[in-house]
């Protein structure tokens, strides 16, 4: 069975259990008595596993959205990239909102700025907010990987709102912006922060890191920009705090 079963996966493509058993000249029966599973049967050839149809469609839904934008992107052409059939796509994803809410919570800062907040929510404004600073450009250069195209995608949804996309920007909106608002609105009321509006707080302290992290390749090629990333976004938070610092304490 793994003789045959290293020609087939030499052939290409992603052989099935039947294509396995029918090689080696056995039963699916059999092969369930010798192998638990297909990956079952991988790890036995040292092999890794393929990632499912789910992350497949990710991954290149990710790459399709950085270069294009999510208005362009076609899920026709997005099946064919990630060897799925149409089918299979839409099973997973009904549509563009669930793919975007998807890749959102994939490939964006939200879960790590999430956690942050969850685990940081009684610290001061001093400790958190260059936390949540740092762990949006983790969040947007994971592992050395650029993902300023779906921060631009996810830009631009927020920003038109469209039909198709609506109801899942909403709900990152109510996930993320709706648990920093709530931090800010109690530092300001327990008189850490400066009281003015907290979604305009919030912007004030998005838009300088949401720049940054835009024209950082350019910054770097172009102007020698040489601090780095977690340290530059740390210095723009901490700009932000003394710029958010109450009147008495100034």
């Amino acid at each position: 069975m793994l003789n045959r079963a290293r020609v087939v996966l030499a052939m290409g493509g992603k052989p099935t259990i039947t294509d396995f058993a029918l090689a080696a000249g056995v039963s699916r029966a059999s092969f369930y008595r010798m192998f638990k599973s297909r990956r079952a049967l991988l790890e036995a050839l040292h092999r890794a596993p393929e990632p499912d149809a789910r992350d497949r469609i990710l991954a290149a839904a990710f790459r399709m959205v950085g270069e294009h934008g999510l208005s362009s992107l076609s899920m026709d052409e997005l099946a064919g990239n990630s060897g799925v059939s149409r089918a299979s796509l839409y099973r997973l994803f009904p549509g563009k909102g669930a793919l975007f809410t998807a890749l959102v919570r994939a490939y964006s800062p939200l879960e790590p700025v999430t956690a942050v907040l969850t685990a940081m929510r009684d610290q001061p404004p001093e400790v958190v907010m260059p936390e949540v600073a740092r762990a949006v450009y983790r969040g947007v250069y994971a592992g050395g990987e650029n993902r300023t195209g779906l921060l631009r995608a996810l830009f631009f949804e927020v920003s038109s709102l469209a039909p198709d996309t609506e109801e899942a920007v909403r709900e990152v909106i109510a996930a993320l912006v709706g648990s920093l608002v709530m931090y800010l609105t109690t530092q300001m009321s327990s008189g850490r922060l400066r009281r003015m509006h907290p979604l305009l707080a919030l912007q004030s302290f998005v838009g300088p890191i949401f720049f940054h992290l835009m024209t950082r390749p350019a910054a770097e090629r172009v102007l020698g920009l040489e601090i780095g990333g977690e340290e530059a976004v740390t210095e723009l938070s901490k700009a932000w705090l003394r710029a958010m610092q109450p009147e008495e304490t100034r």
